[in-house]
């Protein structure tokens, strides 16, 4: 079923081919195909989806088509949706929405339910008590695995990880894990504490970037979320993790284009929010290449009596902002990954000094070919600028693979040392060096 065909089946009526429809299909293709329906259809549509398949549903669509939803939908209904949804998807639904429909939902629902929403909106953004959800298999030291099962068949929770149960003791510290296939495996009354191992456990306050590399680290698929007193209070899985590694990445990539981040996609972005989000690294990077213009009216005239020089600007500003881009995209994406250290910095120096040289000189030697055999500018200006060229490369490299590093040192995201910010530094520095070898090797 598409879009068009939809459609066409709500403008006549055809409730009962769509509910057919839908029980054949997958929650997530659901989702994707009736959130881009008209909002007069939205909320109409919905309630043809099956009860027990309209909460996972629901969770699958974009926030603000969410938002939009429980707005249309009646306070019964909307309540049920909550109820029926993780406490961590929920929470994050919360977030966004304005606070009298957040207080209207939250009287709905159940007290256990408000509680839940309610500790976990208390936890600041991006850290792993504002993602962790409650609803995890949780055991009691010194029980069999016989009442262990008992305790899992008649929980009414839906958990959102079944492959580990936590054990804790009577104030909820948290002692270990237990693997759901060692309970499988061993005799009905082994005790849990037997058979029970150590975990790895997240801070509640820990950021969500560090939980991230965590899991990629050692190849979880859930860990426990404890308290400043290692109290057990919830559990991360592997699947708010890859939406970490996705928000994380396109926040670095926009960093990385000089863009202030926004959690909102392109296309659902306003035009006077885009133009917010780019205007000031827009005016900080045109100030700044003021410096450039400034460096060719100082040598203005050296220009004039080499006109020829001006020619080359371009070509050597542009490949010394290449090149410094290589490099810091390099290291940011090291730093990222948890590749490269501080203390790796004149490591790192060291093999770039060795790459641009082997850069540079290449460059250099196919640019005075050309310039000898084509441009026919004679030895001296060849000179020039092949000896610029090398130098320029050179500093771009330096420049790339230092500026992150130290950026990361001082407290500011890598990231924003990138592209646009290198090729800055980088016009001033090649000019400099420009006019410089025009000074030695041309007597101006």
């Amino acid at each position: 079923m598409d879009l068009e065909t939809i459609t066409k089946l709500l403008d006549e009526k055809k409730f009962s081919e769509i509910k057919k429809e839908f029980q054949e299909m997958n929650e997530y293709d659901i989702a994707v195909l009736i959130q881009d329906l008209p909002e007069s259809h939205l909320a109409q549509t919905f309630r043809l989806i099956q009860k027990d398949k309209a909460s996972d549903v629901f969770s699958y669509m974009d926030e603000d088509v969410q938002r939009n939803l429980i707005s249309l939908l009646n306070t019964q209904e909307a309540t049920q949706i909550i109820e029926e949804m993780y406490s961590d998807d929920a929470a994050d639904l919360f977030e966004e929405m304005p606070a009298g429909m957040v207080s209207k939902l939250l009287r709905n629902v159940s007290k256990e339910t408000r509680r839940y929403i309610n500790v976990l909106l208390k936890y600041p953004e991006n850290s792993a008590g504002s993602l962790m959800a409650v609803e995890y298999i949780h055991l009691k030291k010194g029980i069999t695995i016989e009442e262990a099962f008992t305790k899992i068949r008649n929980a009414e929770d839906e958990f959102v990880s079944y492959d580990s149960c936590y054990v804790t003791d009577k104030e909820r510290h948290l002692l270990g894990y237990v693997e759901m296939k060692n309970l499988l495996t061993h005799p009905l009354d082994t005790l849990i504490d037997d058979i029970m191992e150590e975990s790895e456990t997240i801070n509640t306050l820990m950021d969500q970037e560090e939980v991230a590399n965590i899991f990629q680290d050692y190849d979880y698929s859930s860990l426990p979320v404890v308290d400043s007193e290692n109290r057990l209070v919830g559990i991360i899985t592997i699947d708010d993790i890859i939406d970490i590694i996705e928000e994380e990445a396109t926040e670095d990539i926009e960093k990385m284009a000089a863009i202030t981040p926004t959690d909102k996609p392109y296309i659902k972005t306003g035009i006077i929010e885009t133009w917010k989000k780019r205007i000031p690294w827009l005016l900080l990077l045109m100030i700044s290449a003021t410096f450039t213009g400034s460096i060719i009216t100082h040598f203005e005239e050296a220009l004039a009596a080499y006109v020829v020089l001006t020619a080359f600007i371009p070509m050597l500003m542009d490949t010394g902002g290449n090149a410094g881009s290589q490099a810091s995209v390099s290291i940011i994406r090291g730093l990222s990954l948890g590749e490269i250290e501080y203390t790796d910095i004149f490591k790192v120096i060291w093999k770039e000094i060795r790459v641009s040289f082997l850069c540079g000189v290449t460059l250099a030697v196919a640019n005075f070919a050309k310039l000898m055999l084509f441009d026919k500018v004679g030895v001296q200006i060849s000179l020039v600028v092949c000896g610029t060229l090398v130098m320029t490369v050179m500093v771009a490299k330096f420049i790339g693979c230092s500026l992150p590093i130290l950026a990361k040192k001082i407290g500011f995201d890598p990231a924003v040392m990138a592209s646009p910010f290198i090729t800055t530094i980088v016009d001033a520095c090649s000019l400099l060096i420009y006019f410089k070898f025009a000074s030695l090797l041309l007597g101006i």
